[in-house]
């Protein structure tokens, strides 16, 4: 494993994905840039783990069902309390980690426990799943054993490198501990059997050595992960393949599962294959509306718009505004515009790389640029503390044109963050996108006010 320890250290995650792009393997076409822009979830959760930093203090609630109710459910306050090996302690503080995280508390109990306790937990990012289910892998293997132990499952190349990246920093006092990456580009001598104790990697590479070539025995497994289930599900395939694995392991197979969603899709697909399993959810933070002050400004067309903002910026002070077109057509055009206007923008759409994606957030989140215009695959769960106001330069719909709340919610709740109020501006260009406002004010029963955006005073209000 010290290679990948090496590896770890050598370089950031984030420089691990350059030249790599997150491909279909549908065979579909690009996406026109007329078409609406949308988020593809593998993408969005590998830029939501890179762009975390440490674990989030939250105060959220846990919502615990075990498959024995009247067994006593113990939690732990430090790490010490796990009785690890002082090897893996060492590689917990070496992380910076100093006591466990919420979901971690109870979760790890169960985690470890003899006999071994299968698990699904759900939690979104950066409350530290990843850090709970690999230190499980870590602590369940038999060095004396030599042969995989361990299959922990990502939907993507990127999500299990990053895996692997904690793996290989929680492990490095571990060196009889042997890892292997089962991902593209990873080539394996079909005559030799693999001695790996835990391996990480890709759905359809893990049934190609495990089933296909028959290089490790799938019933000596004794724990199975499925990371990013929701991912899974939402990827064409891997749905499938994950049951195909899980036929072939064994019944005392550890089975633990990890989720960020709640849905009902993933939590059925989650009982095909943990059997009584222990339920841990950290219940979500709600996305408030109430300190967010809403506006609309009724615009003619695309130019109209344009001006709108245009003499927004004039007359108010803004730290970093993000704006949301629909399409990548529209974010190009505008950009085009606001920078020959002398603003400093940056684009963030769907055709770029996930390493151009980090690139572009790195450089609005160290303010080198004040605008950041972009579309749906911006809508959810990445936060930057400085941006004061969120624009609509389309108003969000679905496929059949009617107003998407949940995408409007996670928009405009990209300010208003932090305990700090907000300013949400929507640009209306006809009666449809009317219609759409006033259902989205109707949904959540919130006040959207006019804005006369040619009143140097009405605007001037917003900003005090």
């Amino acid at each position: 494993m010290t290679d990948w320890v090496q590896k770890a250290e050598d370089q950031e995650v984030s420089k691990l994905v350059d030249k790599l792009e997150i491909k279909s393997d549908n065979g579909t076409k690009p996406a026109d840039d007329n078409e609406c822009d949308t988020a593809d979830p593998a993408e969005t959760s590998l830029l939501i783990k890179i762009l975390g930093k440490g674990l989030s203090n939250t105060k959220l609630s846990l919502d615990i069902q075990q498959k024995n109710p009247n067994s006593p459910l113990h939690s732990v306050k430090t790490f010490e309390a796990l009785h690890l090996k002082q090897e893996l302690l060492n590689g917990i503080y070496a992380m910076g980690f100093n006591t466990p995280s919420k979901i971690q508390e109870t979760a790890l109990p169960t985690l470890l426990a003899d006999p071994p306790q299968n698990m699904i937990a759900q939690s979104q990012s950066g409350t530290g799943k990843t850090a709970a289910f690999v230190l499980a892998m870590l602590s369940r293997v038999n060095v004396n054993l030599n042969h995989p132990q361990v299959l922990c499952l990502s939907p993507t190349y990127e999500l299990a490198i990053q895996t692997g990246e904690v793996a290989a920093r929680m492990g490095q006092f571990c060196p009889e501990i042997k890892l292997r990456f089962a991902v593209r580009g990873e080539e394996v001598d079909r005559n030799k059997r693999i001695s790996e104790h835990i391996l990480i990697g890709t759905p359809g590479k893990m049934l190609d050595w495990g089933l296909k070539f028959r290089l490790f025995d799938m019933k000596k497994i004794s724990v199975f992960v499925l990371d990013e289930a929701d991912v899974m599900i939402a990827t064409q395939g891997h749905h499938d393949q994950c049951i195909r694995i899980h036929k072939m392991l064994n019944a005392q197979c550890q089975m633990l599962f990890f989720s960020a969603t709640y849905d009902k899709e993933v939590m059925d697909f989650a009982r095909l294959i943990v059997t009584e399993p222990t339920i841990i959810r950290l219940m979500r933070e709600e996305e408030s509306l109430d300190n967010i002050k809403q506006y609309y400004v009724k615009c003619q067309n695309e130019d109209g718009k344009y001006n709108a903002i245009q003499n927004i910026y004039g007359c108010i002070s803004i730290g970093q505004a993000i704006i949301f077109c629909h399409t990548r057509r529209t974010a190009a055009w505008l950009a085009a515009k606001m920078t020959s206007d002398g603003h400093s923008v940056a684009v963030l759409s769907g055709d770029l790389t996930v390493e151009q994606r980090l690139a572009v957030l790195d450089r609005f989140r160290s303010g080198l640029e004040k605008v950041l215009i972009t579309t749906n695959v911006l809508s959810r769960g990445i936060d930057i503390e400085q941006v004061t106001i969120v624009v609509n330069f389309d108003l969000p719909v679905d496929v059949r044109g009617n107003a998407d709340c949940e995408t409007y919610l996670h928009r405009i709740g990209r300010t208003g963050r932090f305990g700090k109020s907000g300013i949400a501006i929507n640009l209306i260009d006809g009666d449809k996108s009317m219609d759409v406002c006033i259902a989205i004010k109707n949904h959540f029963k919130k006040e959207i006010q006019i804005l006369n955006t040619d009143c140097a005073d009405d605007i001037e209000k917003i900003g005090t």
